[in-house]
């Protein structure tokens, strides 16, 4: 097999991979957006929807940070390696001693944030203790949530052993799993009269044990077994930890950005932070459904050619993820905006959730998904200094973009109030990628290829925002003819003969002339 064939094949390959993970993902987002909506139904987008949105975006943040965020990144490349070395078992074994260096890092972390959750919720939304009541709530909804950490810590080292060993489906198909709960204790409260932000809470940490649970099955499949070979002194356990420590900020600077969205909104008039929650969640749609789908079937496949030292192979590969990740968070970027308020009219605008809050909500929309094609490239580049073992080019560029995004969203609050913390956190993404690129290329040189079909991406997007926008004259009939756009996107693309269009159309389920 020559190279571009073996390349073709590579491509294949991985959108295959990532539409296992896009597709378990997009049932666990169309959950979410059930769950949403029950919660904006209940709660709308006042003081006590706030308190439950700050608790929950705690341990929430941990997750990205130090789960899925740097220990799933910094635990496959090591992983892989030592599967490739020394065999399988040898691997495994690095599993069990991964496990239990979590659980005692973790529950350290755990009881500490029980102990001091007043002081917690002072530093995350420092506004809300102008009001006692609401002030106290949080505390209360944030000791409730936060053990959610301890079992989705070990929900994401099984998403590391699981990718490493081409498995994907299953950590992909398990958040949806906490988005029935959510619902099921949503519902519960709303039908017995209970207090929902303290119902929903309970959920969140009972949805962390049920989706460790659901992993169990499928890593039987691959023969693996906590009970077995284990050592706290394992030196893949080190090389883990000396990745994961930079990589805590590196690989998260999107929910850092987030997080100093909430801190500054709880400045703002009450309901600011939701309306930022309803809004990043709409924007996580395409983010989680496809740009996190394909970053995480890639870096197994860039760790395994780094460690061979192949980089013709991969600059390829990751030049198709980004492909790919373009190819779908351009026309999202298009469809966001032009679609931002029928969007949240037709999804949350009923109940508590008042017109005021739509137009609130959709304006905020407008800011994030200005930034979701730099949200979207992150990750995949990340992850390729991740599998070259570089950790601190990552870290100081996002230090660099946090910093941006602070001063910027504390000017752009002043005149635009929430719309401006939106806007100040796409920026800084910009800012962050386009770095990345650079160091990058400093790194490996030249990288980045297919510039024409950036071009192209681009003009088939900017067709579809500017239909999306003047072309609609309800919201539900706008919201009804998003099909009919991402088909005329598509065609479009094929018509332009874009790569990416035709390794999906290749992966479509249709009949083909012999």
């Amino acid at each position: 097999m020559n190279s571009d064939q073996s390349s073709h094949t590579s491509s294949r390959a991985m959108a295959r991979n990532a539409f296992v993970v896009g597709g378990a993902t997009f049932l666990s987002r169309i959950l979410g957006f059930a769950r949403d909506l029950i919660i904006a139904f209940a709660l709308g987008a006042g003081p006590i929807a706030d308190a439950f949105f700050v608790a929950f975006r705690l341990p929430n943040l941990l997750r990205r940070l130090f789960a899925e965020g740097s220990l799933t990144m910094a635990f496959v490349p090591v992983f892989t390696k030592i599967k490739h070395s020394q065999g399988t078992e040898e691997a495994y074994a690095l599993a069990r001693s991964v496990q239990i260096w979590l659980l005692m890092i973790v529950g350290l972390i755990t009881l500490a944030a029980l102990v001091f959750a007043g002081p917690i919720t002072g530093i995350i939304a420092p506004g809300f203790k102008s009001s006692p009541e609401i002030f106290d709530l949080t505390v209360t909804l944030v000791r409730i949530c936060f053990p959610y950490i301890l079992f989705i810590s070990s929900v994401a080292l099984c998403m590391g052993i699981l990718n490493s060993m081409n498995h994907f489906f299953a950590p992909a198909a398990a958040p949806a799993l906490m988005n029935l709960t959510l619902i099921g204790f949503a519902l519960a409260a709303y039908l017995s009269g209970g207090n929902v932000a303290l119902y929903l809470s309970i959920g969140v940490f009972v949805s962390g044990i049920v989706q460790w649970y659901f992993q169990y099955p499928f890593l039987r499949n691959i023969n693996f077994s906590w009970k077995g070979d284990y050592s706290l002194k394992h030196p893949g356990v080190l090389r883990i930890g000396k990745l994961m420590l930079p990589t805590v900020l590196g690989a998260a600077v999107y929910q850092l950005n987030i997080l100093i969205g909430t801190v500054l909104a709880s400045f703002l008039a009450a309901g600011s932070i939701s309306y930022l929650y309803y809004a990043d969640r709409l924007v996580q749609f395409p983010l989680g459904v496809f740009a996190v789908a394909i970053s995480t079937v890639a870096l197994p496949s860039l760790s395994v050619l780094a460690g061979k030292g192949d980089m013709e192979g991969f600059k390829r590969t990751l030049n198709t993820s980004l492909g790919l990740t373009l190819f779908i968070a351009l026309p999202s970027t298009a469809g966001l905006i032009g679609l931002s308020h029928p969007l949240i009219d037709v999804i949350f605008g009923r109940g508590e959730f008042t017109v005021q809050a739509v137009h609130a909500t959709s304006l905020a929309l407008v800011g994030y998904a200005a930034g979701l094609p730099a949200f979207s490239c992150v990750r995949p580049l990340v992850s390729a200094f991740y599998a070259l073992e570089d950790t601190r080019t990552p870290v100081k560029i996002a230090v660099l973009s946090l910093i941006v995004n602070i001063g910027l969203g504390i000017l752009l609050m002043q005149k635009l109030d929430h719309f401006g913390l939106a806007l100040a956190a796409s920026i800084s993404s910009w800012v962050n990628v386009i770095l990345l690129g650079l160091a990058l290329k400093r790194k490996t040189g030249q990288w980045l290829t297919g510039s024409s079909d950036l071009w192209k991406m681009a003009a088939a997007s900017s067709v579809l925002l500017f239909g999306t926008k003047y072309l609609s004259v309800t919201p539900w009939m706008a919201i009804a003819l998003i099909p009919a756009w991402g088909a005329f996107y598509f065609a479009l693309a094929m018509a332009l003969k874009l790569p990416q269009a035709l390794i999906i159309s290749r992966l479509l389920p249709v009949k083909r002339n012999p």
